[in-house]
């Protein structure tokens, strides 16, 4: 696939494809004889995990090191592992937090949308 469709499909930018693979989140794209990227089915995985874990909010250096563990083979299988159980964990704890945060602004608006049909009333009652 050229970067084009890549960018369509994942709806990433070409530039945003260009710098993941600059600084190696996408392992090696292969490139045709005239120099133009061909993104293979396994780059693709990679852009679709890449782009899942930073929708999560995992940081860019995270993930490099996650691929470069990758990349090292499969000794490094419990490393990979621990970086993303410790991800995972630090992930959950930002949920608990943003999960009081709603829980407050539906305090607030239920407040909010109490205020307003009293009012909403009174105008009512003041048009008749």
């Amino acid at each position: 696939m050229t970067i084009a469709e890549v960018s369509e499909k994942f709806d990433i930018s070409q530039d945003t494809l260009r710098y993941y693979e600059r600084i190696g989140l996408i392992p090696g794209v292969n490139r045709t004889k005239g120099g133009i990227r061909d993104y293979s089915e396994e780059d693709c995985r990679w852009i679709e995990f890449i782009k899942c874990m930073r929708n999560a909010g995992l940081p860019i250096e995270v993930l490099i090191e996650y691929v470069t563990l990758f990349q090292q083979g499969d000794d490094t299988i419990e490393a990979r592992k621990q970086l993303l159980t410790e991800q995972r964990k630090l992930l959950i704890e930002k949920m608990e937090k943003m999960k009081k945060t709603i829980e407050r602004l539906n305090y607030k608006i239920e407040q909010y949308e109490h205020a307003v049909v009293p009012a909403e009333n009174k105008l009512k009652k003041a048009e008749k």
